[in-house]
């Protein structure tokens, strides 16, 4: 019995001095492993074993979880990472329909939350929910600017649209609606289809009936191989313009000749080796590939991409967190926020990265190229 007492006074006095100790950097990881969104988030899965293992001196640990591409299931997965584990920082989800409930407890745990999705509506417009939330892929609103501007100089007046409907395909359709009449660009069509359709063949010819010169997609991995195919077996001879979404050899390999000829504007990843060794974006390209291959011993994507770029601001403002608090506290986890605001001329495989108080992506037209399908490959644009 005394040594029963011992033992748990022992414990008491471990418990009591624990909160001084070193504690661990808890990282919660929330991807679409499964469902739907399954091309983003295996790769982003994959990409883990990749990530540093310190930061500042202290240990890293990370805590991923499958959201099944379902909005429920992230955010259950969201609450048990901040609640249960404690993590420090949230990293997801790869779908903006995820993402978007995800900011309701991260907000509410004053946790920084990154995301992984694409919609601009993650960050903007810039509100007291929003303060806790940043993005690494790029704002839709920059990539349609940059597209469209090409589409309205290579003379093209009439354009359909067809994109996924959820909360990435209309936020496109909102840009590029918003965009085009003042380019002279008349948008002739309005179709929408799920992730999870097996077919757009209704849209497709929806599209073809209004005659237009041109069609845009919005649509993200290989479901967006869908409309164009579609588009293609119809006899629509037209150009086909896609998002930064595509970006992946799934989307060549599945859609073969059908997308040859498709063009997007995307991030420096997708094009580096077409840039010069010395070029800033391609030696970030180049550091990512070099530990995700030495840690799966195969060849990442964009998407994989899109977790090392938000781990690489993440160590940018953990290291200078540590100067002022502890992890695993909510001093720590405010300073992270703060921190990820002051990020300055990042570059990463997705842009150059210059966040600030009322800017939470951080990137301008210097972060969208000109990318198109050819011979199978992706290439820039010159």
């Amino acid at each position: 019995m005394k040594l029963a007492v011992a033992g748990l006074w022992v414990l008491a006095g471990a418990m009591l001095v624990a909160p001084d100790a070193r504690a661990d950097i808890k990282v919660g990881v929330v991807v679409s492993g499964s469902g739907p969104g399954s091309a983003l988030g295996q790769p982003q899965m994959r990409t883990i074993a990749a990530l540093p293992k310190e930061i500042g001196g202290e240990k890293v640990t990370y805590i991923a979880l499958d959201d099944e591409s379902d909005p429920t299931k992230g955010t259950q997965n969201a609450r048990r990472l901040v609640i249960q584990d404690g993590v420090d920082i949230l990293i997801g989800s790869s779908l903006t329909p995820v993402t978007m409930p995800m900011l309701d407890v991260a907000f509410e745990a004053k946790t920084p939350i990154i995301s992984l999705a694409a919609a601009t509506a993650i960050v903007q417009p810039m509100d007291e929910r929003r303060r806790w939330a940043f993005k690494v892929v790029p704002n839709d609103d920059l990539m349609a600017a940059a597209i469209l501007k090409y589409i309205a100089k290579s003379g093209i007046k009439t354009l359909g649209y067809i994109g996924v409907s959820d909360g990435y395909g209309e936020g496109y359709y909102k840009e590029v609606s918003r965009l085009a009449p003042p380019l002279g660009i008349t948008v002739t069509t309005h179709e929408v289809y799920a992730r999870s359709d097996t077919s757009a063949m209704g849209q497709a010819l929806k599209v073809i009936a209004t005659n237009p010169e041109a069609v845009f997609i919005a649509s993200a991995g290989t479901p967006a191989v869908l409309p164009q195919e579609a588009l293609r077996s119809r006899g629509y001879a037209g150009k086909i313009f896609q998002t930064h979404g595509v970006a992946s050899e799934e989307f060549i390999k599945l859609g073969g000749a059908n997308v040859e000829g498709a063009i997007f504007t995307g991030e420096a990843f997708t094009i580096a080796d077409d840039l010069p060794a010395s070029d800033p974006f391609r030696q970030a390209r180049d550091a990512f590939v070099s530990a995700y291959e030495k840690a799966n011993g195969s060849s990442p994507n964009i998407f994989g991409a899109h977790l090392w770029d938000a781990v690489t601001l993440f160590k940018r403002a953990a290291a200078n967190a540590l100067k002022t608090a502890k992890p695993g506290t909510a001093e720590f986890r405010a300073a992270l926020r703060d921190e990820l605001e002051r990020g300055k001329d990042v570059y990463l495989n997705n842009g150059l990265s210059t966040m600030s108080p009322t800017d939470h992506n951080g990137y301008d037209e210097r972060s969208a190229f000109l990318i198109k399908v050819e011979g199978g490959k992706f290439r820039l644009v010159k």
